[in-house]
């Protein structure tokens, strides 16, 4: 069985920890880039005009609900989320390069 080798030369079958390999290739986690990417998205509709599609799609009620089990995540709920992890109210995305920056989940150097 052939196995597959990353960019870094390291195998599964050497069982090293991703947080290592990360480490070594200084690159962050996956999910701060989506967080980053979702935040960027956030403030690209909001700056948008209120009759865009993306914004009304955002306001849409969805009817029915689940039967059993934790209600749906929708992705304002991430989005909220995001902005208490970076500590922001969400009024700074009207400059958009202020905004980039403070989105950022910069790689590890």
């Amino acid at each position: 069985m052939r196995m597959l080798r990353w960019s870094c030369g390291v195998t599964r079958l050497d069982r090293i920890r991703n947080e290592v390999i990360r480490k070594k290739i200084k690159v962050t986690e996956v999910s701060k880039k989506i967080q980053e990417r979702r935040l960027q998205w956030y403030g690209h509709v909001e700056r948008r005009d209120d009759d865009y599609v993306g914004k009304k799609v955002e306001r849409i009620e969805v009817e029915g609900r689940r039967c059993r089990g934790r209600p749906r995540k929708r992705w304002k709920h991430c989005v909220s989320q995001d902005l208490r992890e970076k500590k922001l109210s969400g009024n700074e995305m009207h400059d958009r390069n202020d905004w980039r920056r403070l989105t950022k989940n910069a790689d590890p150097a």
